[in-house]
């Protein structure tokens, strides 16, 4: 079996990743929306900066969570939790455009022979 070089590959990767992100665009641009939204709604609330909102709003939607800013109100940790939820999703479909995309690049290039 021949397979096809590396290059080739990766360029019907990237040609793939961008079909499916216009796909799914929509979708994903709501979720970052909405990570946005939350976090300055729950900056207002504990009364931070708006950056340290949105900051706060990615690093909980991308559920890593260092920790250094923690909402004390209940309004703002129930937010919190959606925010988790809403990146848990948002994580999902970047996983399943990348393993779609590299089905693509393999089918394309022949790896699948």
């Amino acid at each position: 079996m021949k397979l096809a070089p590396t290059s080739h590959i990766r360029r019907e990767f990237y040609k793939a990743v961008g079909y499916y992100l216009r796909i799914v665009w929509p979708i994903l641009s709501t979720m970052l929306v909405v990570i946005v939204t939350f976090g300055l709604i729950i900056s207002y609330l504990e009364g931070w900066q708006p950056f340290d909102g949105i900051y706060f709003g990615f690093v909980t939607g991308l559920t890593i969570g260092y920790g250094e800013l923690v909402p004390k109100q209940a309004l703002s940790r129930l937010l919190a939790i959606l925010l988790g939820f809403n990146g848990v999703l948002l994580t999902a479909i970047f996983a399943a455009i990348s393993v779609r995309a590299i089905e693509s690049a393999v089918r394309v290039t022949g790896g699948d022979k």
